[in-house]
């Protein structure tokens, strides 16, 4: 087992959670504190999320359907906040890149994950 902090999606994880400090900079002082936030904590959790599922076996795949449960929220309040023009075109198309990236190892790994699980 790897540490952690070694996986690739662990430094993509931590290149969303600098995206995601950026973009609660560009918003407005109402929304930082609200869905700046949110993303923030959302963007926390993924990391921790993705500690879990690498020091455990038997609920990794318990971990990983969380981590991608957060994924899609970030997404979402990510895309409410372009929508409302309050992150940038650039910042916007960068985390649709590495969510995109996260949903993909995660996914990968929560397949794996399936497959060596034991047959009860």
């Amino acid at each position: 087992m790897a540490l952690h902090t070694k996986l690739p999606i662990y430094r993509t994880g931590l290149q969303l959670l600098e995206l995601a400090h950026r973009v609660q900079e560009q918003m407005p002082r109402g929304m930082k504190r609200t869905v700046g936030e949110k993303i923030a904590q959302h963007c926390t959790d993924i990391l921790e999320l993705m500690a879990l599922a690498n020091a455990s076996q038997d609920t990794r795949a318990h971990y990983l359907r969380e981590l991608l449960k957060h994924q899609r929220t970030v997404e979402v309040l990510l895309r409410v906040s372009f929508d409302a023009q309050r992150v940038s075109p650039k910042l916007w198309a960068q985390s649709v890149q590495i969510l995109g990236s996260i949903g993909a190892q995660a996914g990968g790994w929560l397949k794996t994950a399936k497959n060596r699980a034991p047959a009860v």
